[in-house]
């Protein structure tokens, strides 16, 4: 049990206090987020923005440029999804969840494909050498912000996507000695597949009373 505790405290022994109390703001907004979220409530966003805001800067200082600008795509793609989310005709929400469409798989695919090509080349820009987490680190990125965007247009499979890259992640931040937010992410897996089944129920529901 005591070597448990040791791999969560030991990476924040030596860490300035400012760092640590930054970390664990993110944690909680963060882990807020993906409850709203799962509860279709568009506080998802604003709680959302604090968290990634907050992680952009841990990441940069930390050099993980990957994870960094994912964290700086998700805080664009907050202020898309906060906006989309909103937007209302009459005293009805114009956004409902829906499935994706074979063209929205498509361009799901291409937004896969370009983001790991940004990335890698944000680690190239930045002169890093590249070791395997940060082949893993770019391939999540892609499938993050591909969730990220089915999730601002309100589609289900945004769980499926954040379910597969929150398992990958979980152990990449446990490698990197960030047991806070490897725990937040087994935490968000959780959260996710509640979240997949939580919409899947309201759309179902939704088809019956159409």
């Amino acid at each position: 049990m005591n070597h448990i505790f040791d791999f969560f405290i030991d990476p924040y022994r030596d860490a300035p206090t400012f760092q640590i109390v930054l970390e664990a703001t993110a944690f909680v907004f963060g882990i807020m987020s993906v409850w709203y979220a799962k509860k279709e409530n568009i506080l998802v966003y604003p709680t959302g923005l604090i968290c990634t805001v907050i992680t952009v800067y841990l990441l940069y200082i930390s050099q993980y440029f990957g994870d960094m600008m994912m964290n700086f795509y998700y805080s664009v793609m907050s202020i898309y999804g906060w906006w989309n989310w909103s937007r209302k005709k009459g005293n009805k929400f114009v956004v409902p969840i829906s499935r994706t469409t074979t063209k929205e798989k498509l361009i799901g695919v291409l937004l896969f494909i370009l983001t790991m090509i940004v990335t890698y080349f944000v680690y190239k820009g930045f002169d890093y050498t590249l070791q395997i987490p940060n082949y893993i680190d770019i391939v999540t990125s892609g499938i993050f912000f591909t969730a990220m965007w089915y999730m601002a247009v309100k589609k289900l499979e945004n769980w499926t996507l954040w379910i597969i890259a929150d398992l990958i992640t979980i152990p990449l931040y446990a490698y990197r000695g960030l047991g806070m937010l490897s725990l937040q992410y087994l935490i968000f897996t959780i959260l996710a597949i509640q979240g997949y089944i939580a919409w899947k129920k309201i759309l179902n529901n939704n088809r019956q009373t159409a």
